[in-house]
């Protein structure tokens, strides 16, 4: 599998990025979200919230499990399942991944047999208090050209 990495030296830099990536995704896409508590996951979503027109606060839907934010330019779908991991409760998931929004997973290992046969892993990965590794991770050819596009841009921009 392919992997593409970037470092961020700031948490705004990472909203940064992520607000880059936003412009590059269709609807119906769907990235998974992996890290540690503190890692950065919300703050990759504000950035891609950002990236859409979103203005709303963003923040994580642990008790909510799916936040929809709807007034940007492409909606976006914020699903934190780390409470399904003991259930087989289907929740229409394949609305969303199937849908006219971006899909965002955090804990989509809980969910996995339900994830569609292509989508984009964002592993964020802690450096120090600051700096974060994200590594991008694609399934699908469709997500390996997304991929490269962001690699592209990314190395004209740095």
């Amino acid at each position: 599998m392919s992997k593409f990495t970037f470092l961020s030296h700031s948490e705004e830099q990472t909203m940064k990025f992520a607000e880059s990536v936003a412009r590059k995704l269709m609807p119906g896409t769907v990235l998974t979200l992996e890290g540690d508590l503190g890692a950065g996951k919300t703050t990759f979503t504000k950035g891609l919230a950002r990236g859409l027109g979103i203005t709303r606060t963003v923040n994580s839907p642990t008790f909510t499990i799916i936040k929809e934010y709807t007034q940007g330019t492409i909606p976006l779908y914020h699903m934190d399942v780390y409470r399904l991991e003991e259930s087989d409760e289907d929740l229409g998931f394949d609305e969303y991944f199937n849908g006219n929004g971006i899909t965002v997973v955090e804990w989509a290992q809980f969910i996995k047999d339900q994830l569609p046969n292509e989508w984009l892993n964002i592993n964020i990965l802690r450096v120090s208090d600051h700096e974060r590794e994200i590594v991008l991770q694609p399934k699908g050819n469709r997500y390996l050209d997304l991929c490269k596009e962001i690699a592209i841009d990314e190395s004209i921009s740095n």
